[in-house]
């Protein structure tokens, strides 16, 4: 069983990686998070129940562990933030500088977000996850992920539409 959920986890790497990335915005720090996701769930292999969603199980137990890293570090202050640590490669021309820009606009309508909206972004509209999967994930109504949902889009139009 082991080894198959370690296939699963190898394909599953990026997706995990970006969902860390929602959450912690610090790349060094998603790295971690998503080692520590991916060794919970190799111990606790057993507890996964095939013919489920199994990104569903991961992404639950990397927002649990990022949870619990964030109640070990609540006294010390800010994380690094993510926009220091991107590199933009290639043309030095208008276009890249122009996506570049977009781009961080939207960096920043998301990041206006709520954490709980964001998450819910995140795993939706970014991991593809029904909102059964993702409301299982949070651990929250279904009700309560379209809300959010929602929410989060009616907020990133009007800050984007306003820049």
């Amino acid at each position: 069983m082991a080894t198959a959920i370690g296939q699963e986890l190898v394909a599953l790497l990026p997706r995990l990686r970006r969902f860390a990335l929602v959450l912690c915005r610090s790349q060094p720090l998603a790295d971690d998070l998503v080692q520590g996701a991916c060794e919970r769930a190799l111990a606790k292999a057993n507890s996964w129940t095939p013919g489920t969603r199994f990104d569903a199980w991961m992404f639950r137990i990397l927002r649990n562990h990022w949870i619990d890293h964030l109640r070990r570090m609540k006294a010390e202050g800010m994380m690094e933030d993510v926009e220091s640590q991107t590199h933009l490669i290639g043309d030095p021309g208008e276009e890249p500088i122009m996506n570049r820009l977009a781009l961080a606009e939207v960096q920043r309508a998301i990041d206006s977000l709520p954490q709980e909206q964001r998450e819910v972004l995140a795993l939706v509209c970014g991991e593809d996850l029904t909102y059964r999967e993702a409301a299982e994930v949070l651990n929250i109504p279904v009700g309560t992920i379209m809300s959010r949902l929602a929410r989060a889009r009616k907020r990133l139009v009007e800050v984007t539409a306003a820049a």
